[in-house]
């Protein structure tokens, strides 16, 4: 395997790991298959907790109108409430998503921890309204937590109306996204230009291009980061899961390889959470065991990325 560069000095992830004490919360969520406090972050503009573990929905959710895999994705999402989740996570681009959700929020009792986040996906600031008004009807959703331009598209357009939308209260939270390395450049011009209130873009073991310059930039902005594509589509899996959990993954409370990749993902003090997406029930209920117990310190986290580097 290439190994992976690391990119952040030592010295500066100390630094900025620091942060990471007063940043992190227990608070009680309803993680009650591990019975441990559910781990939080605030969200910087104001001071809100979102559990670190959240939801993706890209392909998982994209089920149709099957009532076997809606009644699936049902039993995923009661787990991922179960669990103590709070942030879901869509798109118009995923196909039938946004309906999906909808349609398993609306058999699902107590949602009232739902952080509900999609984003804007095309051409033109009238097309947009007309896009966002869908995925409203599609959740059934009075407003969403939190609107996100679909990796920076027509952008300057979507966030005119999107400053709209928020001094009128249709929406509380304004995001943009990216999970292309090569928009990374444009990204940051953007985060530099305008105001946002959270940031989405790609992050995990393997791919930490971030650590060069979105992190440490969405830290000195005040913004909340989203981290996407946690476990490079299944790559990591594919890659580090027919060798052996290190007996001392154990010292922060990690039981398995899911957990192994995300815990080293919020344990970043910028990270304010990651959206795994999953079919199945057992594997959300492992990523959610991520959000407990203790999470790896920096020396930790430089052996964790010596130990994938050498298998």
């Amino acid at each position: 395997m290439t190994r992976v560069r690391r990119d952040l000095s030592r010295r500066a992830f100390l630094t900025s790991m620091g942060a990471l004490g007063a940043a992190l919360h227990l608070g009680p969520g309803r993680a009650s298959a591990a019975s441990r406090p559910l781990l939080t972050k605030a969200i910087p503009g104001t001071g809100e907790r979102l559990p670190v573990i959240g939801m993706g929905s890209w392909l998982t959710f994209d089920v149709g109108a099957n009532a076997m895999l809606r009644a699936e994705r049902l039993e995923v999402l009661r787990a991922f409430f179960d669990g103590g989740g709070a942030a879901i996570d869509s798109s118009p681009m995923y196909g039938s998503s946004e309906e999906v959700i909808g349609y398993c929020l609306a058999r699902i009792a107590d949602k009232r921890a739902l952080f509900s986040a999609t984003k804007v996906w095309t051409l033109f600031q009238a097309r947009g309204v007309r896009q966002m008004e869908a995925s409203r009807r599609l959740w059934g959703a009075d407003r969403f937590d939190l609107m996100q331009i679909h990796n920076m598209l027509d952008w300057q357009a979507h966030l005119e109306t999107l400053v709209d939308w928020k001094a009128r209260g249709r929406l509380r939270y304004i995001g943009i996204t990216t999970s292309h390395g090569r928009r990374h450049p444009a990204f940051e011009k953007a985060l530099a230009e305008r105001r946002f209130d959270f940031v989405q873009f790609t992050y995990n073991l393997l791919d930490r291009r971030a650590e060069r310059r979105l992190l440490p930039l969405a830290a000195e902005r005040g913004l909340a980061v989203i981290v996407n594509r946690p476990f490079r589509q299944g790559a990591l899996f594919d890659y580090f899961e027919r060798h052996p959990l290190p007996a001392w993954a154990r010292e922060f409370d990690c039981a398995n390889w899911a957990q192994f990749f995300l815990k080293f993902i919020v344990s970043h003090p910028a990270v304010t959470c990651a959206i795994p997406a999953t079919t199945r029930v057992d594997h959300m209920r492992q990523n959610m065991g991520a959000a407990t117990g203790r999470l790896p310190d920096p020396e930790m986290r430089a052996r964790m990325i010596r130990y994938v580097e050498g298998l």
